[in-house]
């Protein structure tokens, strides 16, 4: 006969039995989430402050804005490209480094330089022990002095990360609407335009992470598993070794049309879209058209190359003009990007669009380029944009690559990361998240939380009885 004491001790076994079973189960998961996790492709949209822009734009300073190396803008946000870095889910420690720049320069002297040249490049987000900074590479000329200072990675700005739990992400990790402040280095990297303190214009960013060599990452999309198999082209032999000087093995060309035109098309005026088939790929501040076939001569350095691929903007106001058929014809050191042009339902093909400088266009480890190439309207290119810019008017640059050895690798597209909407956190009723895509600079009132998939851990914490939790932030923009 077993005693009351002894009768309890089976459950109570059996309850630890239980709870060890539910850990086991759940721990291999756990730890493969936990274990560091590398960062790499995604985005950083960000204004920097939208009322300096505004000043260098405007009747005062009477200048410009430059945007080169991928940086495309969305409404008045600059979007940065290509992240990489480094995101521990236990620490919440994160690192992303973005590539790209921006360059603001006004008040024009008469011998052509600019009073005001600030140079902002290559920005890094780091986030650890809740705290946030933006740093950045800057270039700028003192005020008054004209003194020119160059500094990597200055501490920029501090983020606002209150109500944000950096840990237990995996991917994609977007943050959205983070205040952000300008720092006494920023301040003095700023040319001394602002003081410390001053309120910039808040960050988003999405980037992807992947999980450590040899750990299995059920959280990578379709899409960036298969774009790590091996390169068919890599494996073909054709019994006279792997190069084949002067032949195209393969090439691209970038180009964005025209900046402008872009954000006229899908702005409040244009209120339109732009759209790609047949192989054409977005970049975010270019078109690529792939897969170019013709002949090149080194000796020469001429080239003649169709590719696939094309691009139509559709909008108000009858806005319809595609280019397909896209061709590039380099000689004597010039380069012309030819296409076929729709508009209005007439066709023209073989319309020379831009032309560019195209020297030194020799092969080099088996791959001959023309990087951001200054580009210029053509006479016939101004017709088919309705007369809306005239011949001469420079338009985006363009990029050129031609592949004459098959194991040479074209230069790859910023990566801005994948497109998968992450998956919300838990919340209570009294928490309100969302899994938005990244602000787009709207201008409404911008939300504050992180957004990552819960995975094995989120079905842990909840055993525990432990909850993630987001919330949103009236974190509107600075004003001017």
């Amino acid at each position: 006969m077993l005693s009351s004491r002894s009768a309890r001790v089976p459950g109570r076994a059996l309850a630890v039995a239980l709870f060890a079973a539910l850990l086991g189960a759940l721990l291999p998961a756990t730890a493969a989430q936990a274990a560091s996790r590398t960062v790499q492709g995604g985005r950083l949209d960000w204004g920097i402050k939208s009322s300096f822009q505004s000043y260098v734009t405007g009747p005062v300073a009477n200048g410009g804005v430059i945007v080169h190396s991928g940086v495309s803008t969305v409404g008045n946000e600059f979007r940065f490209h290509s992240a990489a870095g480094s995101y521990d889910p236990a620490t919440g420690a994160f690192t992303a480094g973005f590539s790209g720049g921006v360059r603001f320069v006004g008040h024009g002297k008469d011998d052509g330089s600019n009073e005001l040249d600030l140079s902002i490049s290559r920005p890094t987000v780091r986030i650890t022990g809740g705290r946030g900074t933006v740093l950045a590479d800057m270039v700028s000329k003192e005020r008054g002095s004209g003194r020119v200072a160059s500094t990597a990675q200055v501490p920029l700005a501090t983020l606002n990360l209150s109500g944000i739990d950096m840990r237990g992400g995996t991917t994609p990790i977007a943050l959205t609407g983070i205040p952000a402040t300008l720092t006494p280095q920023g301040a003095k990297a700023f040319a001394g335009y602002y003081t410390a303190g001053t309120p910039l214009d808040p960050i988003s960013l999405s980037v992807d992470t992947t999980a450590p060599a040899g750990k299995p990452d059920a959280a990578a999309s379709p899409e960036k598993t298969a774009g790590k198999s091996a390169d068919p082209k890599k494996d073909k032999k054709d019994g006279k070794g792997e190069k084949a000087a002067g032949r195209v093995e393969d090439a691209a060309v970038d180009w964005g049309v025209r900046r402008t035109f872009r954000e006229y098309v899908t702005g409040s005026v244009g209120k339109g879209k732009w759209t790609l088939a047949d192989g054409a790929r977005d970049g975010g501040a270019l078109f690529r058209f792939p897969k170019g076939k013709g002949t090149y001569d080194p000796k020469k350095q001429s080239l003649d190359a169709r590719f696939a691929g094309s691009v139509r903007f559709t909008g108000a106001e009858g806005l319809d003009l595609e280019f397909s058929a896209v061709a590039v014809r380099v000689k004597d050191g010039k380069g012309t990007l030819v296409a076929d042009v729709l508009s209005g339902g007439d066709r023209k093909k073989a319309v020379p669009l831009v032309t560019f400088a195209a020297k030194d266009f020799v092969p080099k480890n088996g791959l001959a380029v023309v990087t951001e190439a200054p580009a210029t309207l053509t006479a016939d290119g101004a017709e088919a944009f309705g007369s809306l810019y005239r011949a001469g008017t420079g338009m985006d640059p363009v990029s050129l690559a031609v592949a004459v050895d098959r194991d040479a690798e074209l230069p790859a597209l910023p990566d801005l990361g994948s497109d998968t909407a992450p998956s919300p956190l838990p919340t209570e009723q009294t928490t309100t998240t969302t899994a938005s895509a990244p602000d787009t600079g709207s201008g409404s009132g911008s939300r504050t939380g992180l957004y990552v998939g819960a995975g094995g851990a989120g079905v842990l914490a909840v055993a525990a009885g432990a909850l993630y939790l987001a919330r949103r932030r009236g974190a509107s923009r600075p004003g001017n």
